[in-house]
């Protein structure tokens, strides 16, 4: 019983001593199949405060509506003097993209070794992107998600959608830097692969056969008939058109109104709830929308300022959609729209009106589309950066220009690229994790190992 006792002891006794070593093993066995497994498969999240590390909705929307593979060429130096390794932050940004795209092909050209292959491509700088898609490629210097997906944007329109705006009668313009003018839209216009230009109908005959998109503001002096006979001629062939429409006079385009079977009514609506928002009184808060393409996934807030209320006649021909309708608190002031104004019974039309309308109809072989939005200044400088104007106005011309395959959302802006900590954060910090945590540790192994001494 002794006999058996010590050797129960003596084999207690043998695995208690390797128990340390055993245990360091299958350590060592745990982190080295981590490792291995972190290699050949990639898991990652992003606790970022707007998910700056994963790609905005407009981003999949793109890349799903292109079927095929797309290459991204970087000209990039294993090692830049002053901007350290350029092609690892370049992998790790086109891997987002891989991560929805899989034919998403990256391939790195050292400018350096290989300056002949740059020449050819037109490269200035170092870091420079050239993305490719189908037989049409475009160079990319910044590394920006916006940047990026409104290159593929462009790539996957195929050509340049052709805009233009009429002029030579005080209308707003689309390269005009004035508050008033379309001048900052017009730039946005050209990031998506729109190629706008001014034109007076006056000095060409018809409007030109290659224009996708025919934009029409209020003009300030009269149009003579023979011009309005033009943009009539340009509906009745099946010609697109965006009407940015303000409340008073029409200056001669009354013809064009009739032709689109448009009932106007004098005055300007009124919103109260732009007064709660900080606008003036004379803008309309616009948060639901009729049901077409163009905002199918639009969720976001749109203001109109100086806008009017637009009815529509019954036309067979038209496939009509109220697209902009105001709220039951607004109105239409027949008075004067000031800070003071108020509903007068009798006087005022009663809201809900509706400022935006979508038309749409089969011409033989041409889909014919046409938009009727009651206020300029929603797409004007001065007020673009409101709310989601941006997003809604690209979002008219990819339906006009028949391409509600992108009509999305534009990608999203960096809300948290830096940590700013004053002084007292910094001390905080640094007296946390270069003390109080060290000294915790220490504090620790020096009672585990006083117990396992004492036992």
């Amino acid at each position: 019983m002794r006999l058996r006792s010590m050797k129960i002891f003596s084999r207690a006794h043998f695995w208690l001593r390797r128990h340390h070593r055993i245990y360091v093993l299958l350590l060592l066995c745990v982190v080295s199949a981590m490792g291995v497994l972190s290699q050949r498969h990639e898991w990652q999240r992003d606790v970022t405060q707007n998910g700056r590390h994963t790609l905005s909705t407009a981003s999949s929307n793109v890349l799903r509506e292109m079927p095929g593979p797309v290459t991204v060429t970087a000209y990039a130096t294993l090692q830049d003097m002053q901007l350290g390794d350029l092609r690892r932050p370049i992998r790790d940004f086109i891997a987002r993209y891989q991560g929805l795209k899989s034919d998403v092909a990256l391939k790195f050209i050292d400018p350096l070794t290989q300056p002949g292959l740059a020449r050819t491509a037109g490269v200035r700088v170092n870091g420079e992107m050239i993305l490719s898609y189908s037989d049409r490629s475009e160079h990319l210097a910044t590394l920006n998600e916006q940047d990026f997906t409104n290159t593929l944007m462009r790539l996957s329109r195929g050509h340049e959608r052709q805009v233009m705006s009429v002029s030579g009668h005080g209308e707003r313009r689309l390269d005009g830097s004035a508050p008033h003018d379309l001048g900052e839209f017009g730039r946005q216009l050209a990031y998506k692969g729109f190629h706008a230009t001014a034109s007076s109908l006056a000095l060409v005959p018809e409007v030109p056969a290659e224009v996708n998109i025919l934009l029409l503001t209020q003009p300030r002096t009269p149009i003579p008939p023979g011009e309005a006979d033009k943009i009539k001629r340009y509906l009745a062939r099946g010609g697109n058109l965006l009407w940015l429409l303000e409340p008073g006079l029409l200056q001669g385009l009354l013809p064009v109104a009739e032709t689109l079977g448009l009932a106007l009514t004098p005055g300007i609506v009124v919103d109260p709830a732009a007064r709660e928002s900080g606008s003036a009184l004379a803008t309309v808060v616009v948060a639901q929308y009729g049901p077409h393409p163009v905002t199918e996934q639009f969720d976001l807030i749109t203001l109109y300022p100086q806008a009017r209320a637009i009815g529509m006649n019954d036309d067979p021909g038209w496939h009509v959609t109220p697209l902009l309708e105001t709220s039951a608190r607004t109105w239409v002031e027949n008075g004067v729209a000031d800070e003071h104004a108020s509903f007068n019974e009798g006087q005022d039309i009663p809201g809900p009106v509706v400022i935006g309308w979508a038309l749409e109809r089969q011409l033989e072989e041409v889909r014919q589309r046409v938009v009727v939005i009651g206020s300029a200044d929603f797409l004007a400088n001065g007020t673009l950066g409101n709310a989601g104007n941006l997003d809604l106005g690209i979002n008219l011309f990819n339906w006009l220009s028949g391409d509600s395959r992108l009509i999305t959302i534009q990608p999203k802006n960096t809300l948290d690229a830096s940590l700013n900590l004053g002084q007292t954060g910094m001390t905080i910090i640094a007296s946390l994790f270069l003390a109080a945590l060290p000294l915790v540790f220490f504090a620790t192994a020096v009672l585990t190992w006083r117990r396992r001494r004492n036992s």
